[in-house]
């Protein structure tokens, strides 16, 4: 076993020496880094104090040239990187854009929609206001208006519903108008809060008329073939019917040709009058008055003083 002996001396090894290196690299970064900002100083004062053919203008302009070619082909080679970029970027914005413009374009359809459906039912209520204040609007009736919710046009059915029913004090077989005042059918049959309307041009459907122009009376009534054909009916080859003759309710209740509606709706007007050896009566063509492709609101004749 080895003792170290108490108070003996050991040597040790000398340090490199790395402080003395360390400080030369340092200062002579320091002069190199001076050296070149002294050089750059000189350059820029000497570039800008010279004139245009000067030297350093000559070097600019030969390492401009030597540059030059790498510079072109840089941006050939980033070229496509932007164009893809772009043309992306570009797509974002029109979808963007698209899907702005279509949502403005729905939102200006629906206001046009409801801006011609507010001057329509401004127009109808205007024309209803002159119809029922005039003289034409029936004695001892009140109207009342409702507006048309469902339509059935068809070659075997033409009828509507419309929004108003008994508890509006609408009963069956009471007359419809539009708001012009023109007949449109009877209802047919009601529930509280609706009704059914039975068209004028409907084959089961029947009214009592008279011919303004000649002063007959007859029977208008859906005519052969489908749509809106009627036929002023019953009238004899002596009484002379014209073309453009106005056709309006009778409004009488004789055991030959009774009527239900009050006198003076306005119902057609005459557009042919024929004669056959073989028929007594006259063969006359009769188009209705009212529009019933474009009937948005109807109007019921309910006689005053009716409970509801």
């Amino acid at each position: 076993m080895r003792l170290a002996a108490l108070g003996s001396t050991v040597q040790r090894a000398a340090s490199p020496a790395y402080s003395s290196s360390r400080s030369a690299s340092a200062l002579r970064r320091r002069v190199l880094a001076a050296v070149l900002v002294a050089v750059s100083l000189i350059l820029i004062t000497g570039y800008f104090r010279e004139s245009e053919d000067g030297p350093l203008h000559g070097v600019q302009g030969a390492a401009a040239s030597v540059l030059h070619p790498f510079q072109v082909a840089a941006e050939r080679v980033a070229r496509p990187f932007q164009d893809v970029y772009g043309w992306a970027a570009g797509f974002v914005h029109a979808k963007s854009e698209n899907q702005k413009l279509r949502a403005q374009l729905q939102l200006l359809e629906a206001q046009a929609s409801q801006n011609a459906t507010a001057a329509r039912e401004n127009v109808d209520l205007r024309a209803a206001l002159k119809y029922q204040s005039g003289a034409a609007f029936p004695r001892g009736y009140d109207s009342q208006g409702a507006a048309v919710i469902s339509s059935g046009l068809s070659e075997f059915q033409q009828e509507l519903v419309i929004s108003a029913g008994r508890n509006d004090g609408i009963r069956v077989n009471d007359p419809v108008t539009d708001s012009a005042g023109h007949l449109v059918g009877t209802v047919s049959k009601t529930t509280k809060v609706s009704a059914r309307v039975t068209l004028l041009t409907d084959s089961s459907f029947a009214v009592s008329g008279y011919d303004v122009g000649s002063g007959t009376y007859g029977l208008v009534r859906h005519g052969q073939g489908s749509g809106e054909s009627l036929i002023y009916d019953l009238v004899s080859k002596d009484k002379v019917v014209r073309r453009g003759d106005l056709i309006i309710t009778a409004g009488r209740r004789s055991t030959d040709l009774p009527s239900l509606y009050p006198r003076g709706i306005p119902v057609g007007t005459v557009t042919s009058v024929n004669q056959s050896d073989i028929d007594i009566h006259q063969t006359i063509q009769v188009a209705p008055l009212a529009d019933y492709s474009s009937l948005s609101s109807a109007w019921v004749l309910v006689p005053e003083g009716r409970p509801k």
